[in-house]
């Protein structure tokens, strides 16, 4: 990919990645719900010093492993092929659910701001969600503006991130500030700073740990770094500009949703306690605060960067997801067609693949995509986690101290944080939805089903060689599903333990209280038990598919490597024997007497004697007969020795060369051997069968200190055979 990216083009990439529509919408609801102003600053500050720490990760790697594929790029290198497989399965769903996030909140908007023109052609309701065939055309129509855009031109791409990212940036920034300076005449107040009757160190702490929420994506534009068009140790910069400019706006988000409230609110934590009985504009706290002190404009400039930073996510996204798939296809996890790139260098097959993957996503609800989009949290801890541990692991081989401490605290903290998401029991604290447990577990396993694919396909035999890996995923998964059979046994001890309250209390169902008592409570109890079996067996059948997904994926490996084996021997076979005459090859001599060697040096060298045998007559024969008579001569020759040394391995070291390594009962009787083997030699002058010329010499411990001075001493006695054979008429002439 060529370099096209400047860094305000990675800026806006970054910043319009990392914010969206639930910066405007969610953040100010749901974040002041919990902590309130001060304590969702406080925790959104401490979110964005981890988040610095992180930058610096992605800048270390960067910078040493620069490329397309960003964190999966990073931890192939580190780790191998097993673990970034892995980050990649997670890295696609966080990054999917960003814009599948935005792209759902596209009808959201219209309702909204344009009188929910769109609502019309009621599909059905979804988890509570009314699904509208307008606003589901909508939906698919920006999606597919969104993807036009991005295979159309990447420079033009780039400039609307440019644009788009200051409008919303300027836009939030002038309603802060308008909003600020009119604040004190307005009579309304911005206390309590925390929620009341709650730990303040608890609520910022709270914020603190769903923090990697309001930042994840902000990395994303490491996938794009073999298109940066400056120096890749400017990176850091760019992406502390891009943290700083994201608190702020967060920061001004929460000030401005608590700077106005209306009337009938005593204070904005009425106001938002209340927030389900207001429509429209005053639905919307920071849209309400823009409206009471900029009037109709302020609602416009709002609605603009609104819509600025859903596009932003959308095209952001839509790029690091296509990069992603991109770079996994280079190594053979997707198909090879999503390696193309089209004349303008983009990879339009990928970015096809995320437009058609998010074609059934508008159909779902807004609440399903809710659920998903929670995956962020948890996938975003997990992904930067996976950074911090590169990181100590690449910068302890390179001695980098001071990157090595920052990973190590930064891995600390995001493993904290994972056991606070995962087990949220422990802290009395539902971060997650409890749907999303089970989504993350599903999603595992889909994993363990495609790494099968994965593995299946892998001729280099890249996949497979880290187990460890796949139980830690098992294990996860099982955690997964604990956690989601306890938050859901929770739902429903309080329904039972709600209605036996209010059948105490005779208020209620008609139904209920024309039971006798002990009939209702054994109802409930047989509920209450049916419950729990449910969550058991749900828990059991996640584990067991996920064990038999294993252990197909076990088979799977381990047939490649006994494939590998059998290629491995195979290649040994053949580099060790000779193709012609069926006895060892001259590299498994040089092999051999490598080892020969170290013994004799170490003092460790058993007997043994070398015969060095050369065919006499070669060349007369081919010469005469061919080469076919010739090769006939020489399996002859090999086969004379293999009988008179039975023994002892053979090994053709030249066209007619032979050596043997006398061993055992052959070299206790070499002397008989030679003798009867000369013999039969010499009886075969003047006819057509071998003579050959042979020399032995044996290790002498206290005059040989190599092997060649034994091999150099048979080699000798060898061509005074000749010469003596040659004097009883043999033909020695080669």
């Amino acid at each position: 990919m060529e370099p096209y990216l400047s860094p305000l083009a990675v800026w806006a990439l970054s910043i319009g990645s990392a914010i969206g529509w639930g910066s405007l919408v969610v953040t100010s609801s749901s974040y002041l719900s919990q902590a309130g102003p001060l304590g969702s600053i406080l925790g959104l500050l401490i979110g964005f010093v981890m988040m610095l720490m992180v930058a610096s990760h992605y800048h270390f790697l960067a910078n040493r492993y620069p490329g397309t594929g960003g964190l999966f790029n990073y931890v192939k290198v580190i780790f191998g092929y097993d673990r970034a497989f892995l980050v990649a399965w997670f890295m696609f769903l966080i990054y999917i659910s960003i814009f599948w996030a935005n792209a759902t909140s596209i009808p959201l908007f219209a309702r909204y701001f344009m009188q929910g023109v769109f609502k019309f052609g009621y599909l059905y309701t979804i988890f509570g969600y009314d699904v509208y065939l307008g606003e589901t055309l909508l939906t698919l129509a920006v999606i597919g503006l969104v993807g036009c855009l991005c295979m159309k031109s990447k420079k033009a791409t780039a400039r609307a991130m440019e644009i788009m990212a200051l409008v919303f940036t300027a836009g939030i920034t002038a309603c802060f500030v308008v909003a600020m300076v009119r604040h004190g005449g307005s009579g309304m107040t911005m206390d309590p700073a925390f929620i009341p009757d709650a730990s303040a160190f608890r609520q910022v702490i709270h914020i603190a740990f769903i923090s990697p929420w309001a930042f994840i994506g902000f990395e994303s534009v490491s996938h794009s770094a073999a298109e940066y068009r400056f120096k890749h140790s400017n990176l850091f910069r760019v992406l502390v500009i891009s943290l700083v400019v994201t608190t702020a706006l967060y920061i001004f988000v929460i000030l401005l949703s608590v700077s106005a409230y209306p009337e009938g609110c005593s204070s904005w934590l009425d106001y938002i306690s209340r927030l389900n009985e207001f429509e429209g504009i005053e639905g919307l706290p920071a849209f309400y605060a823009a409206q009471h002190y900029l009037g109709p404009a302020g609602i416009y400039i709002l609605m603009a960067s609104l819509l600025a930073l859903v596009l932003t996510s959308l095209v952001g996204m839509l790029r690091t997801v296509s990069r992603l798939c991109y770079a996994v296809a280079q190594e053979g996890i997707l198909s090879e067609r999503f390696t193309k790139l089209n004349k303008k260098q983009i990879p339009v097959n990928t970015i096809l693949l995320v437009m058609l993957v998010s074609l059934p996503i508008p159909f779902l609800g807004r609440t399903a995509i809710g659920w998903i989009v929670d995956t962020t949290t948890m996938g975003a801890t997990i992904l930067y986690g996976a950074a911090s541990l590169a990181v100590f692991k690449a910068s302890g081989q390179e001695g980098c101290k001071r990157n090595r401490f920052i990973s190590g605290i930064c891995l600390i903290i995001m493993v904290v944080f994972l056991v606070y998401l995962l087990f949220p029991g422990m802290f009395a604290d539902h971060t997650i939805e409890t749907e999303t447990y089970i989504l993350m577990a599903a999603w595992s396993i889909l994993g363990l089903f495609f790494f099968n694919r994965v593995i299946r396909k892998d001729h280099a035999r890249k996949f497979g060689r880290a187990i460890v890996v796949w139980i830690a995923l098992l294990a996860f998964i099982v955690v997964m599903a604990m956690t989601w059979a306890e938050r859901l046994n929770e739902s429903r001890e309080n329904v039972i333990v709600n209605e036996i309250s209010d059948y105490m209390d005779g208020t209620g169902d008609s139904k209920n209280l024309a039971m006798e008592k002990e009939e209702f409570l054994e109802i409930e109890r047989e509920r209450l038990h049916d419950a729990n079996n449910t969550s058991v067996l749900v828990i059991a059948g996640l584990y067991g598919l996920s064990l038999v997904v294993m252990m197909v994926n076990y088979h799977s490996m381990h047939k490649w490597e006994q494939k590998a084996q059998e290629e491995r021997d195979e290649a040994r076979t053949a580099a060790f024997t000779d193709p012609m005459t069926g006895v060892k090859s001259k590299h498994a001599f040089a092999v051999r007497e490598g080892q020969m060697e170290t013994k004799i040096v170490e003092g460790e060298m058993e007997a043994f004697g070398i015969i060095v045998c050369d065919v006499n007559g070669l060349k007369r024969i081919n010469d005469t007969l061919g080469h076919k008579a010739g090769d006939e001569y020489i399996c002859a020759a090999c086969k004379m020795l293999c009988e008179y040394f039975k023994h002892s391995p053979v090994y053709r070291v030249g066209g007619d060369e032979f050596v043997v390594l006398l061993e055992g009962h052959d070299y206790e009787e070499r002397a008989e051997i030679l003798k009867d083997i000369n013999t039969a030699i010499e009886g075969n002058i003047g006819t057509d069968r071998v003579v050959a010329s042979l020399g032995l010499a044996v290790y002498d411990p206290e005059k040989d200190h190599y092997f060649h001075e034994v091999f150099k001493r048979a080699d000798g006695l060898m061509y005074e055979r000749k010469q003596q054979l040659k004097s009883m008429g043999a033909v020695t002439r080669d």
